[in-house]
């Protein structure tokens, strides 16, 4: 029974000398086993092996264990105070399921259990990778490095696996909870598991260059909502991004550069921390109306095939009069009822989430009147790259109208204004 975590070994003795606790662990591998004493008789121990201390120092834990504080140790962590030496050994950083397991091993030790039925060994001295610092850090650029028979270290804050031929994401990834960013730029990935997900700390994701033809609403949905900050899909295969892309309201960097997308995200305009934004190098001929909320440092659209708008071009979808669903639908926007799956149909709340917002500030769900304007990128970046070779700065907008009066006036405003 072992278990790698860190360890500080402090005296309770130290106040009665005026000496206070240095209060930092160092790493250390702790075992519980037998060992033979020099009356041969064997005895259950504890030993605690550091990368100073490699034969370890042994502690008796047969009625020896005064208290166990494990208030935290859902956290990795926990505190066993022994009666003799008059030592708290406090441990971190654990595993928290190792951590619970070791535990109850020690609370049978302590009460004397059949050493028999414990799964314990002889001690041993430790090996010097064992007491090494736990790695945070790791890059596989290569295939043959990549690790088949031993797990990715617990620890790791960064890993970075490129270059490797990968077709999917190996679930050993998604253990790794205290995962910050995960690079798999450089492979061969189709799909992305929904499990991602459950990384719960991941602020970058890079898949740059892999064969990805779709990004779940799952993934949108999970609890990368609060945590993902930085997200290059570059150079994959993806033709369409699901709505709910909006809800990663943490998203401060979008890389879509190369793909096959003939349109964004309707809600874009929703993901207000972001600001930076490349989608260069797709099939866009229109952005959506939504796009004109964000407020960017950096944008870039270059290569995109925008077409220019013309105001008179418009595509109908209104009658006359409107639906009930129409009218009620834009009430619930417009007076901004809550409405959820629990409360109407979830097909109604797909509806409700796409709704359009016309020039006159009502809202639109299935019925409206779609043109497109050209607006300068400059409105809502910062920084724009030209959006053609030509030196250009604009793109064509959706407009969408609630009714034919706000078309017929928009329409009116143009002519004034000189536009044809």
């Amino acid at each position: 029974m072992k278990l790698q975590c860190d360890v500080e070994v402090v005296s309770r003795m130290l106040p009665s000398f005026g000496m206070k606790r240095k209060g930092k662990g160092v790493r250390a591998v702790l075992s519980i086993g037998k060992h033979v004493d020099k009356n041969t008789l064997r005895n259950i121990y504890l030993m605690i092996c550091t990368a100073k201390d490699r034969a370890g120092s042994k502690y008796k834990l047969k009625d020896n264990i005064e208290k166990f504080f494990t208030w935290f140790v859902d956290e990795g962590k926990a505190t066993v105070r022994l009666k003799e030496p008059a030592v708290d050994i406090c441990l971190s950083k654990a595993d928290a399921n190792s951590l619970k397991n070791f535990l109850s091993a020690a609370r049978l030790a302590d009460r004397g259990s059949d050493m028999d039925s414990l799964p314990l060994s002889t001690l041993t001295p430790v090996r010097a990778r064992d007491v090494e610092k736990p790695k945070k850090k790791l890059t596989i650029m290569s295939k043959k490095d990549y690790p088949l028979t031993s797990n990715f270290p617990y620890s790791l804050e960064q890993l970075q696996v490129s270059y490797c031929r990968l077709s999917r994401i190996d679930l050993r990834m998604l253990s790794l909870k205290s995962l910050r960013k995960l690079d798999l730029s450089n492979n061969h990935i189709k799909k992305l598991p929904a499990t991602i997900g459950d990384l719960g700390c991941l602020a970058d994701l890079v898949l740059h260059n892999n064969h990805l033809e779709s990004f779940s609403e799952a993934l949108c949905l999970s609890s990368l909502q609060g945590t993902l900050q930085n997200l290059d899909l570059s150079q994959n295969r993806l033709q369409a991004l699901p709505t709910q892309l909006c809800h990663l309201r943490e998203l401060v960097n979008l890389k879509l550069d190369d793909n096959k997308l003939k349109c964004l995200p309707f809600r874009i305009g929703h993901l207000s921390k972001l600001r930076f934004l490349s989608a260069a190098h797709n099939q866009l001929s229109l952005l959506p109306d939504n796009f004109r909320k964000l407020s960017l440092e950096n944008l870039d659209l270059f290569g995109n095939p925008f077409t220019q708008p013309n105001p008179l071009d418009h595509r109908m979808e209104l009658t006359f009069p409107l639906s009930l669903q129409e009218m009620a639908s834009r009430a619930v926007v417009n007076l901004r009822v809550p409405y959820g799956p629990h409360l109407i149909p979830a097909h109604l709340c797909r509806d409700l989430e796409r709704a359009k917002t016309c020039d006159c500030g009502q809202p639109c769900i299935n019925f409206f009147i779609q043109t497109a304007v050209s607006m300068n990128l400059h409105q809502v970046s910062h920084t724009v790259v030209l959006v053609d070779d030509m030196g250009g700065t604009e793109a064509p907008v959706q407009q969408h109208f609630c009714s034919l009066a706000c078309y017929s006036e928009f329409l009116d405003n143009c002519l004034q204004r000189g536009i044809r």
